[in-house]
Parts: structure tokens; C-alpha cells; sequence
């Protein structure tokens, strides 16, 4: 079964050796160019995709506007995603290790925002790599789930995928 990777956990792409990228850093903010009017009465929130090189070759990473999903709640709702105030990369060399990192703002009910769902599909020396998910929420903390946050909710997305993650860890006892 497919397991979407948690907000701030790297992913390395087996078809481009060294490459790693992070969804991480998601958090309640304010645009740095203004609101967009289509965003009234919403949260903003950002958060930050970086991409790494740990390769011995450099490579063109090209992460742009229609390479980026963001879901929120727990029905998997778009986000509004304000493409003027977010940052992309847009064919960097990202040279042995180095690192480029795009910033995207997007907006949604704050009661939705629990739950964050970023899937990213890179595009890395012309050739694109396959979509990948990461799951989070504000007010989650990020790092490691081996162990649920202190003060995290029992029924939170953070105790949920620590639960998970134990049980698969466990041996079937049955």
C-alpha cells in the first residue's frame, strides 16, 4: 500500500540519484504581495517545497504552478492556491549539494486546515518524475511521528499516523 510521506519528511527519487524533496514549513501566514480578492474570508497558510542535490552531477529542477496540488479537510477539497504571491523554481541547475526552494500560498476554510494534502510532480532534466504526497496539517508539529506529539488530540491526523506507522511496525501476533 502506498503511504503518503508527512509534512517535513524527505523523499529521494530512485530515478535520479541524490534528489530529495520536502514539503515542510506549513504554516498560518500573510501573503507578502497582499490578499487576492477570490481569497476573501479565507485562511492564507504557505507552504515550502525544497529540493535537494546530494548527486554528484548538478540537474535542471523545474517546479512551477501545474506540478503542485494542495487538498484540504478531510474530503480532499482544492485549496485556493494564489499563484502571484508564491515562488516557484523554474529551470534551476541545482548543483551537488545544493538546494532550491519554491514557497507556495493558497488559502481555505480554517476549519479545513487540519488537514493538508501537497502532491508535487518535479520535472528534472526534461524528464517528468512521478507525483508524490505529502500529508500534514497547521498547528501539527513535523519531524518524526514514532512517537505522537506531546499534546497531541487522540483523534488528530499526528496520532493517527503514529498509530499506523506502530502498528505496521508490529509483527502479526494472530
Amino acid at each position: 500500500m502506498y503511504e503518503p510521506n508527512v509534512v517535513g519528511d524527505w523523499h529521494e527519487y530512485d530515478e535520479h540519484a541524490g534528489l530529495r524533496v520536502r514539503v515542510h514549513r506549513l504554516e498560518v501566514v500573510e501573503p507578502p504581495h497582499g490578499r487576492d480578492e477570490a481569497a476573501a474570508g479565507l485562511t492564507y497558510f504557505s507552504v515550502r517545497v525544497t529540493v535537494e542535490n546530494r548527486g554528484e552531477q548538478q540537474c535542471s529542477v523545474q517546479l512551477e504552478d501545474g506540478q503542485l496540488d494542495v487538498r484540504i479537510g478531510p474530503d480532499g477539497e482544492g485549496a485556493f492556491v494564489d499563484w502571484r504571491n508564491s515562488r516557484f523554481i523554474e529551470g534551476f541547475d541545482v548543483y551537488p549539494l545544493r538546494r532550491a526552494t519554491a514557497v507556495l500560498y493558497a488559502a481555505g476554510q480554517e476549519a479545513c486546515l487540519s488537514q493538508v494534502d501537497v502532491q508535487v510532480q518535479l520535472r528534472v532534466d526534461d524528464e517528468w518524475t512521478d507525483r508524490r504526497l505529502w500529508t500534514g496539517g497547521i498547528g501539527l508539529a513535523e519531524g518524526p511521528v514514532a512517537a505522537p506529539a506531546a499534546g497531541a488530540a487522540p483523534g488528530g491526523l499526528a496520532h493517527q499516523v503514529s498509530v499506523f506507522l506502530r502498528d505496521q511496525a508490529e509483527p502479526d501476533t494472530a
